[in-house]
């Protein structure tokens, strides 16, 4: 048990490599990404690739701060702790509102594609169902969460690495009957068809689908062995989001024409009914389910970890803070199911207006989380240097330097969503939102008066 925080340290090294995995391997790069390919063209890959960098230097600057300092919430304590009280509280608000986005997301997808199997099951039964069995599988315990994401994120990978493999075999001509060859890749109008400002607009859209990897170290503070686990994970990440992402995308628009809408619609399945594999859209169907599964059991652990921390800080209400006698916080996860259950409900009876609000609005607000991460390393990194350098085990590459790239790449990718005409509504909305959770913490601090701030917990 962690005695600071009442968690039980029960998941695995194993585990929290596959809590990294999953958050990599999404349902976006199964069926987003074709948007992407629609609009850059073959150079979809430097778009995936200058996303993925991005986040891999994110990804270094978490683990850098995990290792040194696990605790309940990761980097919302972070922010605290580096930035104050009002950079923790939107941090850990807009980061819970991201993954409660997500759970309702992942229901909704989750049903549909159940839907295709059993089409007498109305869409609502199918997803009260999914969201009900991964809030059982969180109430049990930590334990039962990473053993459930440790068999999805498996299952993801083997898929991956086999679609990698068939995908290599088929374009070096050793596939029964193919052709091979890279043609595909400058048959259509060139590499980049249409221009940099789409493969720069491409790295944009693709911001969204890396989200989740940095489940790894809020998972942290219930690791039984947080340095090494999450040390192993992080180290990992890069070569997992060269080679699952971008390698993929490689592989996609060498095999297929991206200028063909309809196979565009379904890249991944398009590759397998290109290679001729029986039952192609079957297959990927259920890879994909396993995936939204995956991304659906994440979230209520995500979410309800936030939860906890901002409770335990006086963030949230005090309720949320609780633990029952197996170390799991049970009110939080709860809080996070009642709200999906509310986004689903929306999605069925305002889907053009909340429910769309909301589509809009989470992905923003996670790049705004980013930055937030960014800001709060460059900062504890310094806070370290001088108050405990033993705890830099895992240290940022070339400090304070990438760090400062990171952000500006960031800011830029969010300034550049102001000029991309799909992009702006989700802007616009994030805002909002960010400007809503900030009357939030605005009605906090008038709930407060008289009662001092909580500090932020001491190195140790």
């Amino acid at each position: 048990m962690n005695s600071t925080t009442g968690l039980r340290r029960t998941l695995q090294r194993r585990h929290m490599q596959m809590i990294a995995i999953g958050g990599v391997i999404g349902a976006g790069l199964f069926v987003g990404s074709g948007v992407v390919i629609s609009s850059a063209g073959p150079a979809a890959v430097i778009s995936f690739a200058l996303t993925g960098t991005l986040v891999v230097l994110v990804m270094r600057m978490l683990g850098e701060m995990a290792v040194a300092y696990p605790v309940i919430g990761g980097f919302y304590e972070y922010s605290r702790l580096a930035l104050g009280d009002l950079a923790g509280f939107l941090t850990g608000w807009m980061y819970w509102y991201f993954w409660i986005i997500v759970v309702a997301l992942e229901a909704v997808a989750g049903a549909k594609l159940l839907g295709h199997w059993w089409p007498a099951v109305e869409p609502w039964e199918f997803t009260l169902g999914l969201t009900g069995l991964f809030t059982v599988v969180n109430l049990l315990s930590v334990r039962s969460y990473g053993e459930a994401e440790f068999w999805f994120a498996s299952i993801k990978v083997v898929a991956i690495v086999v679609f990698l493999a068939a995908g290599a075999a088929f374009v070096l001509g050793f596939w029964p009957s193919a052709s091979g060859g890279f043609s595909h890749l400058t048959a259509h109008g060139g590499f980049a068809p249409n221009g940099i400002a789409h493969v720069l607009t491409g790295a944009v859209a693709a911001t969204g689908f890396y989200f989740g990897t940095e489940i790894v170290t809020v998972a942290a503070a219930e690791s039984a062995e947080p340095e090494k686990a999450v040390a192993q994970a992080m180290q990992s990440v890069i070569w997992r989001v060269l080679i699952f992402y971008v390698g993929s995308i490689f592989l996609v628009v060498t095999i297929l024409p991206w200028n063909d809408p309809t196979r565009m619609e379904q890249p991944y399945v398009s590759v397998l009914e290109a290679l001729k594999v029986p039952g192609a859209a079957t297959i990927m169907s259920a890879i994909i389910l396993t995936a939204v599964l995956s991304a659906l059991n994440s979230g209520l652990f995500a979410s309800s970890r936030m939860l906890m921390a901002l409770a335990a800080n006086r963030d949230a209400p005090g309720v949320f803070a609780g633990l029952d006698n197996r170390g799991v916080p049970v009110a939080a996860i709860l809080a996070g199911t009642a709200f999906a259950y509310a986004a689903v409900v929306m999605s069925y009876v305002s889907p053009d207006k909340v429910f769309a609000f909301l589509v809009n609005s989470y992905g923003t607000v996670a790049i705004f989380v980013y930055v937030l991460i960014a800001v709060s390393q460059l900062r504890l990194r310094r806070t370290l240097e001088r108050d405990a350098p033993e705890r830099l085990k895992m240290r940022m590459w070339y400090f304070p330097y990438l760090t400062y790239v990171a952000i500006a790449a960031m800011l830029a990718i969010v300034g550049a969503m102001g000029f991309i005409e799909d992009q702006r509504a989700p802007l616009g909305f994030g805002i909002v939102s960010v400007l809503i959770m900030l009357g939030g913490y605005g009605l906090r601090q008038l709930t407060r008066r008289g009662v001092g701030p909580v500090p932020p917990a001491p190195l140790r």
